[in-house]
């Protein structure tokens, strides 16, 4: 810790040393090199934990670290974040980092975004006094990424894959793409908080063998079982949606659903296919204050900024705060003739999934695999002390193959209890216990890839 705030302040101390005609992100650095010198200046308990905070957030250099991806370990790097403001209409931000894992994980990207800004003038015929209306902020993207995985189980395909069928395979994604969030500012429709989503995304997945303990994934399985393991074509991913975000009943019940259609379409013939999602999120606040950590769509996963003109991280809270949660998602692939989904671009249930998010953590990551899913989730986090809160929660879930329906019958579970920590702009931790019917219980610890307040980033399949 010691050494990183030597580098963190002698990479400060250079710009400030330029001449007098400073710029922008030398005067960034100068100020980021005052707020160390603020926070880690006394060796107190406080100044300990602000210190820390301080190398995490600010900008526009930070240390960044988080669970890279399940079974790839926590990955540790650095990130750089700055932004311009070059009219009244527009913010432009850009951020970019690289991490890198002990076990040979490392993920490198780099992500821009142009936010809509303007601020609609009074209309012509309103009288005296009459306010400006501010619009939703229209939010476009462009990133590059690159992601490289040496280890990702493979216990089969469908709902009754063998735990015994154990396998493991290496990854690389590459990620080449731009993606648009514009909230329609229409007084019919402004109280459903409706915005149309887009993407368009170059993939190019390269797989390799396992070269741990555990068998590769092409001395169990063939093309036949795991489609396309023999070789991989490059894809070009588009998608379109809908998302609403509403507070209902005076703020009581908030709202985020996401109707999506996706298009994957491959340089080979066999490889086209198309995916449909539906995933119906419903919040509870139990208090006025809601959770901290809410993701912004106008930030970038580096950023924390409390919104879309601001230049600072939100401070820790010690507000009571609460939450009940409600989750529906499903998501079904179709396929033309002989096409197949290629088993990498196929979500998981049980622990974590590729992107990180839990589903079923009672079993171990990526357990079940299939093209299409279901999953329900209950939860109740309650703050427990300051940033500090519990939670407990249900989940039911199950895949299917291509030609197999997507009923509730037969559905896994699991039941959590675990304990999170949501301080501000820092990364979420969570440390949690799961058991369920099936496999067991599994404890888990895990840390955020996207600072709080910061947007996710692509998708992974």
């Amino acid at each position: 810790m010691k050494k990183i705030a030597l580098f963190l302040v002698s990479l400060s101390v250079i710009p400030g040393a330029a001449a007098a005609q400073e710029s922008k992100l030398a005067a960034e650095f100068r100020i980021e090199r005052q707020h160390i010198v603020e926070s880690c200046s006394a060796f107190t308990l406080k100044s300990i934990g602000s210190c820390a905070i301080t190398f995490a957030t600010d900008h526009p250099f930070h240390v960044t670290f988080g669970s890279i991806a399940p079974q790839n370990g926590m990955a540790f790097g650095g990130a750089l974040v700055t932004h311009h403001t070059p009219n009244e209409n527009w913010r432009l931000g850009w951020d970019s980092d690289v991490v890198g894992a002990l076990g040979g994980a490392w993920r490198a990207g780099t992500y821009f975004r142009a936010i809509h800004t303007a601020i609609a003038p009074p209309k012509p015929t309103s009288g005296p006094g009459t306010p400006i209306t501010i619009h939703p902020y229209p939010v476009f993207t462009g990133y590059a990424q690159v992601i490289s995985l040496p280890t990702i189980p493979f216990y089969g395909l469908g709902p009754s894959s063998n735990h015994s069928d154990k396998t493991e395979f290496g990854m690389r994604q590459a990620i080449l793409g731009t993606a648009a969030n514009v909230p329609l500012a229409s007084p019919a429709i402004a109280r459903w908080a409706l915005s149309l989503v887009g993407e368009a995304n170059l993939r190019i997945v390269d797989l390799r063998p396992a070269t741990g303990d555990v068998p590769s994934i092409e001395t169990k399985f063939t093309d036949a079982d795991a489609p396309g393991l023999s070789q991989q074509p490059t894809f070009f991913q588009f998608g379109e949606g809908v998302r609403l975000a509403p507070a209902l009943l005076n703020d009581h019940l908030q709202l985020n659903y996401l109707f999506q259609w996706k298009q994957f379409v491959g340089t080979s013939d066999d490889s086209t296919f198309q995916r449909w999602i539906v995933d119906l999120g419903h919040d509870i606040p139990l208090y006025r204050t809601s959770r901290p950590g809410t993701a912004l769509p106008t930030n970038g996963p580096n950023e924390c900024f409390t919104g879309p003109t601001g230049d600072t991280c939100p401070s820790v809270s010690r507000d009571r705060w609460g939450t009940v949660s409600v989750r529906l998602l499903m998501s079904k692939s179709m396929v033309g003739g002989s096409n197949s989904v290629p088993f990498y671009f196929q979500p998981t249930l049980g622990g974590s999934d590729i992107n990180g998010s839990r589903a079923l953590p009672s079993f171990d990551d990526y357990r079940f695999r299939g093209p299409h899913v279901l999953l329900l989730q209950e939860s109740i986090e309650h703050s427990l002390y300051g940033p500090v809160g519990v939670f407990v929660g249900a989940d039911q879930g199950k895949v299917a193959l291509q030609n197999d329906g997507l009923g509730f019958s037969d559905l896994r579970r699991s039941y959590t209890f675990g304990v999170t920590l949501r301080a501000g702009g820092f990364p979420a931790v969570v440390l949690s216990y799961s058991n369920g019917n099936g496999e067991g219980s599994h404890i888990a610890f895990t840390i955020n890839t996207s600072l709080l307040g910061g947007s996710s980033r692509p998708s992974l399949y």
